[in-house]
C-alpha cells in the first residue's frame, strides 16, 4: 500500500490496518515495572513481640491561666496576684511534673511591656509551653 503516491486519480481506499506496537510496549514496560514493585508492598519482617497487660498512663497536664488587664494589673486564675506572688506560683508550677500549661489572656489595651514581663518570668522558671488566649467572636 502506497500512502505517498502522486497519482490523484487513483481511488482512496480506507485503511484497516492499526498498529499495536506502541500500546503493546507501553504494557510491557508497565507489566515489568509492577513485578518489579509488587513484592515491596507486601514485604514485612515477621516478630514475635512481647505482651504487656498494663495500658501505658497518659498524664494530663493541666492549664493555668495569668490575664493581665489594661490597668497592667496580674491575675491568676480568678485571683489577683503581684509580680512577687506571680513569681512565686510559676516557681511552684514548674516544679510539677508534668508541667501546667500557661494560657496568657491580655486586654488589647495592656502595654506589651506587661505581656513581655510575663513570658520572660515563666520562661527563667523553666515553663515553655505558652498560649495566648483570643476573642476570635469580637469585632474590631
Amino acid at each position: 500500500m502506497a500512502f505517498g503516491s502522486f497519482n490523484p486519480s487513483r481511488q482512496q481506499s480506507m485503511m484497516s490496518d492499526i498498529n499495536v506496537t506502541p500500546m503493546v510496549d507501553v504494557m510491557l514496560v508497565l507489566l515489568v515495572i509492577f513485578i518489579m514493585t509488587a513484592p515491596m508492598f507486601t514485604h514485612a519482617v515477621k516478630l514475635d513481640l512481647p505482651r504487656a497487660q498494663a495500658g501505658a498512663v497518659q498524664l494530663q497536664p493541666h492549664t493555668v491561666s495569668i490575664a493581665i488587664d489594661a490597668q497592667g494589673l496580674l491575675y491568676w486564675g480568678d485571683e489577683r496576684v503581684d509580680a512577687a506572688g506571680l513569681d512565686a506560683r510559676l516557681t511552684q508550677a514548674a516544679r510539677q511534673a508534668p508541667q501546667p500549661e500557661l494560657q496568657l489572656r491580655a486586654d488589647k489595651n495592656t502595654r506589651y511591656e506587661a505581656v513581655a514581663q510575663v513570658m520572660a518570668a515563666a520562661q527563667s522558671r523553666g515553663l515553655g509551653k505558652l498560649g495566648f488566649v483570643i476573642d476570635p467572636h469580637k469585632e474590631k
